[in-house]
């Protein structure tokens, strides 16, 4: 354990910026064993100063219902209780009088809430030591008040809490350093040591007792709060956690309930929901789209009744379709229309979605004149990957449907130029040149500007080559990069970035519908089905969602993706992104079952 705190501290410099690999990574996986399949170390989120908060977290499916135990070190600040917490790691996964509790349980465990202080190097060490202070005490209150990762607070509380609700703990410890072991408990954890204390009012052991009714968008869980002394904390543990077994934590109940909804469920829970605003945009529309394929896979005519009622007025001429300010945002809305006349023949939406079509691009050049610049494939551009869904979308539908040959060609030069210029060599995207950053919810559009033209056009359409190995690239990167609870990250190459919701449904869409129609292997099917579950944990039973990011343009610094508010509520962009990912992955099941 000395080496491992002095690995700590001669990273807790570096470990001052994301990217730099610093003391807490290295002793955790020091001590977590590389063939642990289902345990891995990762960054739980991102203090205001830019680091990462480093933890193990268990990587598992929802199927595995062993509890699990949820240990947070260092809320207190104090360096010693993160070594008492990494004591604790070093014990689960070594110690042979911890195998049977290993076999029992599963393991989540937070050596050091706040990074640059409980990963001080102790009093006396030779490596240099920064000044620390204790958290502010405004920042120690659980829940924690304001908007989430919108960058006007410290999100270190922010990211703790959401890391631990979303663990769906079957008991939470906050654990701390001291001579005598004592403890504090919240109702729901008190049979386990009648004596315990009641939990100090704005501790995170006292808000999980009340996390149903407020910000925690979840429901109660057990915990505790154990002080002990370094060397007794893996007695206490092998004392509490036979009885622990049977907790009732409402929240792990909660999280692993909706984990097990079929996705056709989820389907009709959100196709009446969303859109709430039936405007003129790509994000009704998918949503119109959605709950016309979900009647007819399933035969309810009734789920049609929404997006006809919906598109109406644009369909009668009441309301343009086309409007200013144009935006390919808002154009991109005509998908619907295509879907609509490729479901039922209905001409008006046909011929609104080839007006649409045609309105995005330039008019060809006149006889005798210059002609147009290279990069004029379609109007109002923004040169941001979103460019690649909000017309390819439309053109590539049309293309198909209507051998619209101009329509097809113009989704071949966006999505090829657009992957030369924003496409790393890795194979993520950067959201725009000025905005040379891998946004999440950039990747999903770009993912399903590929995808819709590789469903819509021919085999034989010239850019499907290129076309399809730019998807491939993007998916294999995704693949490399899914953090341990299946989801994908606001900036999905900063491990300590929050876990986005949007990003993680459309590339659920993306891949099921890649190893569907054979784009990709079958070997992707973990991955979307684990990111699936992770999805589901996120939507509650009345449709609402947990962090999807606010709308978004380009920026040119990471920060300022890092900062985009996480909304928690109902939303009709995540509703519909969490749609298109509920009927793909209907699809793929029943691919599967043929």
């Amino acid at each position: 354990m000395l080496v491992l705190i002095q690995l700590v501290c001669a990273g807790s410099a570096a470990a001052q910026s994301p990217g730099v690999e610093g003391g807490m990574e290295r002793a955790l996986r020091a001590l977590v064993p590389a063939a642990a399949a289902d345990v891995t170390v990762d960054a739980a989120g991102l203090t205001g100063a830019g680091q990462r908060i480093w933890a193990v977290e268990p990587r598992v499916a929802a199927s595995d219902r062993r509890p699990r135990l949820v240990l947070i070190g260092g809320l207190d600040g104090r360096r010693e209780s993160a070594a008492v917490v990494l004591r604790v790691v070093d014990w689960w996964f070594t110690d042979p009088t911890a195998a049977p509790l290993r076999a029992a349980w599963q393991l989540a465990a937070l050596p050091c809430a706040w990074p640059g202080q409980c990963d001080q190097p102790p009093p006396g060490s030779p490596a240099p030591m920064s000044p620390a202070a204790a958290p502010p005490a405004a920042a120690t209150v659980f829940p924690p008040a304001g908007g989430y990762f919108d960058g006007k607070q410290d999100p270190t509380p922010h990211y703790l809490w959401r890391w631990t609700v979303m663990q769906a703990p079957t008991l939470v410890i906050d654990v701390r350093a001291g001579n005598a072991t004592t403890f504090q408990a919240n109702d729901l954890a008190r049979r386990l040591v009648g004596s315990a204390a009641p939990a100090t009012e704005g501790s995170l052991v006292a808000a999980l007792q009340t996390a149903g009714a407020g910000p925690a968008w979840s429901a109660p869980a057990p915990a505790l709060r154990l002080e002990a002394a370094p060397e007794a904390v893996a007695g206490v543990l092998r004392g509490l956690l036979p009885g622990a077994a049977a907790l009732t934590s409402p929240l792990r109940d909660t999280l692993l309930a909706r984990q097990t909804r079929d996705p056709l469920a989820v389907a009709r829970l959100l196709a009446p929901k969303y859109p709430a605003q039936p405007i003129m945009s790509y994000i009704p529309a998918l949503s119109w789209s959605g709950a016309l394929r979900l009647a007819r896979m399933t035969g309810d005519a009734r789920l049609r009744e929404k997006p006809l009622a919906d598109m109406a007025p644009f369909l009668s001429g009441a309301r343009p379709a086309i409007a200013e300010p144009f935006l390919l945002t808002s154009l991109a809305g005509h998908l619907a229309f295509s879907d609509l006349a490729a479901d039922d023949g209905n001409q008006a939406a046909a011929e609104l979605a080839r007006k649409g079509a045609s309105f995005m691009l330039p008019e060809p050049p006149a006889p005798g004149a210059p002609p147009a610049p290279a990069d004029a494939i379609v109007r109002f551009p923004r040169a941001w990957t979103d460019d690649m869904f909000m017309a390819t979308s439309v053109l590539a539908r049309v293309g198909a449907r209507q051998a619209d040959s101009r329509a097809a060609a113009a989704a071949g030069r966006l999505l090829t130029s657009y992957a030369e210029r924003l496409q790393r060599a890795d194979g993520l995207f950067m959201h725009a040149a000025e905005g040379p950053h891998t946004w999440g919810r950039g990747n999903g559009f770009a993912a399903f500007g590929l995808t819709d033209a590789l469903t819509y056009l021919p085999s034989d359409w010239p850019e499907r080559p290129r076309v399809l190995a730019s998807y491939r690239a993007l998916m294999d990167a995704l693949r490399a990069r899914q953090a341990p609870d299946g989801l994908w990250r606001q900036v999905v190459d900063e491990p300590g970035s929050y876990r986005e919701f949007t990003v993680t449904a459309m590339t659920i869409a993306a891949m099921a519908r890649g190893i569907r129609l054979g784009w990709i292997e079958p070997a992707y099917r973990p991955v979307v089905t684990r990111a699936w579950e992770g999805l589901l944990a996120r939507i509650a039973e009345d449709g609402t969602m947990m962090d999807v990011c606010t709308g978004t343009g380009s920026g040119p610094t990471r920060q300022y993706y890092l900062d985009r508010a996480g909304i928690t509520g109902a939303d009709d962009r995540g509703g519909a992104m969490a749609l298109t990912a509920a009927l793909e992955m209907a699809e793929l099941a029943t691919a599967s079952r043929r």
